[in-house]
């Protein structure tokens, strides 16, 4: 007899689900058309978006439900309202709290997604297809930042492998090429394009298609139970768990396979300090502080959170670490 094991991601439901929720919980995933059998539940995180820092005026949340979500047994949840204030886009702003007051008028739907390439059957997605076209599931993951945070959420995805088969790529493919959209108008951050400074917008991202194709690779649509707020990267973006948080791009509209490997924006902007592989490495500090330990956003102000000791490859080593088993990782950073 076979036996299936699950992976360590897979959170089990009743970890901490309240019962009233737990005893509702066919009849609401039912509803709401997500897949029993990988998506814990909890009660939603509750709060203004702005709750962090003390604004008495909370923006208007334009998300749509997707599924509850649940606490994590070994390791707490960031708060839901610290997710949605404290980020990194600079399309709205190099500030942490100006992507969630900037990008708040932000239109991500109507929304196209293309594949090409070296595939033999280019895709092309729109926002309905996102939601709705392959089965999304909950995803517990840490995001590690290059400077020194962590936060651990909640995703709601699918596979970025799902989407790569669907396209089919061909024997040439080595490398998978991502590009954030390009809009001025409606993403300020992107006007030092214009004036000659800064970014070279649109934002640009890679991976080798061995890490594309890992089960941990996730394209999200989600998190805390509910679609991406336009600060978090919406409608889709990337999240690469054992990887920087600036691997995992925001607002994606383009995927291109190729056989040579892509350009990168950070790479591009300070090649000293942002590698193309970007694997979470203690021992491999950034120019201008120490990786070897993070502070962790949970509970209380930012200032009191915990710091910890950085795990190898963000904690998911057993998963990944065979791709680079001939790799000088302080090399190839």
């Amino acid at each position: 007899m076979k036996i299936k094991q699950r992976p360590r991601w897979f959170i089990s439901e009743n970890d901490a689900t309240p019962e009233t929720v737990y005893h509702n919980r066919r009849k609401l995933l039912k509803q709401l058309g997500i897949a029993a059998a990988t998506v814990p539940v909890a009660s939603m995180a509750q709060g203004s978006l702005f709750n962090l820092f003390g604004d008495d005026e909370p923006a208007v949340d334009r998300r749509a439900a997707l599924s509850p979500t649940k606490q994590q047994g070994d390791l707490p949840l960031t708060p839901e309202d610290k997710i949605l204030s404290y980020n990194n886009f600079y399309e709205f702003g190099t500030d942490k709290t100006d992507p969630a007051e900037r990008a708040q008028s932000f239109q991500y739907n109507p929304w196209q997604l293309t594949v090409g390439g070296l595939v033999n059957t280019p895709v092309t997605l729109d926002y309905d297809d996102l939601l709705k076209r392959f089965p999304l599931e909950e995803r517990i993951y840490r995001l590690r930042c290059v400077e020194a945070w962590s936060m651990n959420i909640p995703w709601i995805g699918f596979p970025l492998a799902s989407l790569i088969k669907m396209a089919n790529p061909t024997s040439k493919a080595r490398y998978v090429a991502f590009e954030t959209l390009y809009d001025p108008e409606q993403m300020p951050g992107q006007v030092s394009r214009r004036l000659g400074g800064g970014i070279d917008y649109p934002y640009v991202e890679g991976l080798r298609l061995d890490e594309a194709m890992n089960p941990l690779t996730l394209l999200s649509v989600g998190l805390y139970g509910k679609t991406l707020a336009p600060q978090n990267g919406a409608p889709i973006r990337l999240v690469v768990p054992w990887k920087y948080g600036f691997k995992s791009i925001k607002s994606i509209v383009k995927i291109t396979l190729t056989d040579t490997m892509p350009p990168t924006t950070w790479n591009l902007l300070a090649p000293q300090e942002y590698g193309f592989y970007a694997n979470v490495n203690p021992y491999v500090d950034h120019p201008r502080w120490s990786q070897a330990s993070e502070r962790f956003i949970g509970e209380g102000s930012l200032f009191s959170s915990r710091r910890q000791l950085t795990l190898m490859f963000n904690g998911y080593e057993p998963e990944v670490a065979a791709m680079y088993k001939e790799m000088d990782l302080k090399r190839w950073y």
